[in-house]
């Protein structure tokens, strides 16, 4: 075995730690590898759906918002494609999703640190060459087996498909009736080989999902349903001012919060990274208003009901072959229902992916009461009898908030985590990026009428200060931002994502995305 040793290895080649490798490239005296088991760059492809975009602005992209003069910009890329002077016609500030997973593909292919077809085995805690802490990192390589040191180890590999619980045994029993969002274009033959297909989830990928199949599969004769356990088919919140909860002055704020105010702070965003945009939602409801001329929303051969929970399902055989048969609760008419249907579409979302390779560490790692880990501001995870750098990719929104997945956030971590490994500023970063001042003490900075600002006590058992009642929390939001565009193709992220990195086969047993793992690692 070859034992190199880097500043910094990188686990996981998504988007987000493919930024810290494009950051890092000009940082002369930064050795840095990057391993993915994958055999080449590949974002979603599964949910490549034609025409989705990316929501996030162009400006979003690996590096632009640390380092515009980084070679790999979106906009260098598309000079070097010669497609510079049409894009500046074009005047498009969203990036269509192909066109995204083009350019990362390129860049990852540029970057002499970044290796595919390289998976880690182990990561292990290690005295360096030099005497100071550090890890060992195993990979099976095409090569055979190796292993590197490094002083830091930036992990960034991505989410899996969440199955729900109460569907599990369903979709072992009928799995070929059944296809997560993450593999939807490449089981989309075969869904559309079905006169009736169901779709459960109101993310931003059931809302691509639905469109794509009133668009290209929806005919008279033909159903289509979506249903949702949510309350509501609920659009994104949007707003220039809403958008700061994904500013680094909203991390800084809701990092500094204990950790039973952020629990339940999360409960109360959905609306800020789990619903549907606006222009989604406007375009189905254009298709389904086509439909309904002249007879009526009776006659559109599509079922919209959110507010029903799936509790059950099986495979019945039918002259034909199979179908399944789902059981749902509506809690609100406190009423069960049962629905036929030839195929099912889980646009159920995203969870960790199982960190076994984390396991010769597994007891070092500090954890809070719900047995998540502890990080840093710097996205350091803190661990116990090591200085050694252990830094996390969108694994963190317990601690973070919302914009954990955001792409447009990216940038900003992987430079705040490169400075944190060199321990010097490698990019200088704003010291204030949000109009609005999240906290009393974030206002007394700049606006000397704030005073006295001080902690109150801690309130008396029985008397909480504005309960809110305990609400289930997801570990990995969909790309809120994830759109499609009116009257232009466009296509989506299945989330976020919002920008999760690479998406996995689908977890089999995983019941509730905060319960999935403690080790959400992006």
């Amino acid at each position: 075995m070859s034992t190199e040793q880097y500043e910094l290895v990188g686990i996981g080649l998504g988007p987000f730690n493919l930024a810290l490798a494009a950051l890092a490239e000009p940082c002369e005296d930064m050795s840095c590898l990057f391993l993915d088991e994958n055999p080449e760059f590949s974002w979603h492809p599964g949910m490549m759906v034609d025409g989705a975009t990316l929501q996030v602005p162009v400006l979003a992209d690996l590096v632009s918002l640390v380092d515009p003069t980084n070679r790999n910009s979106y906009l260098a890329w598309l000079r070097d494609q010669g497609r510079l002077f049409g894009f500046y016609f074009s005047e498009a500030w969203h990036v269509p999703r192909a066109e995204y997973d083009a350019y990362c593909r390129s860049v990852a292919e540029r970057l002499a640190s970044c290796h595919f077809g390289c998976r880690v085995t182990a990561v292990r805690h290690a005295v360096l060459a030099d005497g100071r802490d550090g890890f060992s990192v195993t990979y099976d390589s095409v090569d055979g087996p190796r292993e590197v040191r490094a002083a830091n180890v930036a992990l960034g590999i991505g989410t899996e498909p969440v199955v729900p619980g109460a569907l599990r045994a369903l979709c072992e029993q009928g799995g070929a009736l059944v296809a997560h969002s993450a593999h939807y274009l490449s089981r989309a033959d075969w869904i559309r080989a079905a006169d009736d297909v169901t779709v459960l989830g109101s993310g931003q990928s059931g809302a691509e999902i639905v469109l794509d199949l009133l668009r290209g599969w929806h005919q008279p004769g033909r159903r289509l349903r979506w249903l949702t356990r949510t309350a509501a088919f609920e659009p994104m919140e949007y707003s220039k001012i809403g958008l700061e909860h994904f500013t680094p002055d909203y991390a800084d704020y809701f990092h500094a919060l204990p950790e039973p105010a952020r629990d339940e702070l999360l409960a109360t965003q959905g609306r800020l990274y789990k619903a549907v945009s606006d222009e989604t939602l406007a375009e189905i409801r254009g298709e389904l208003d086509r439909r309904a001329f002249p007879d009526g929303p009776a006659s559109t051969g599509v079922t919209l009901l959110p507010g029903v929970e799936a509790v059950g399902g099986r495979v019945v055989e039918v002259p034909e072959g199979e179908e399944l048969d789902l059981e749902f609760v509506h809690a609100r008419t406190q009423t069960g229902c049962r629905v036929r249907t030839q195929r099912l579409v889980l646009a159920t979302g995203y969870a960790q992916r199982q960190q076994r390779l984390l396991g010769p560490i597994e007891t070092l790692m500090r954890r809070d009461s719900r047995g998540r880990p502890l990080i840093d501001r710097d996205h350091r995870v803190l661990l116990d009898g090591t200085q050694a750098g252990l830094y996390v990719q969108n694994a963190e929104l317990h601690t973070h908030g919302v914009g954990t997945p955001d792409l447009g956030l990216g940038a900003y971590r992987a430079a705040t985590i490169l400075n944190a490994v060199a321990g010097r500023e490698l990019h200088r970063l704003p010291a204030r990026t949000a109009h609005t001042s999240f906290s009393p003490a974030a206002a007394a900075r700049t606006d000397e009428a704030f005073t006295r600002v001080t902690a109150l006590p801690a309130p008396s058992a029985g008397r909480a200060r504005h309960a809110v009642p305990p609400r289930q929390i997801p570990s990995q939001p969909e790309d809120r931002r994830e759109r499609r565009v009116s009257t232009v193709p466009t296509g989506g992220n299945p989330d976020g994502s919002r920008g999760p990195g690479a998406a996995g086969p689908a977890a089999p047993g995983v019941d509730d995305p905060a319960a999935a793992t403690t080790d959400h690692l992006g």
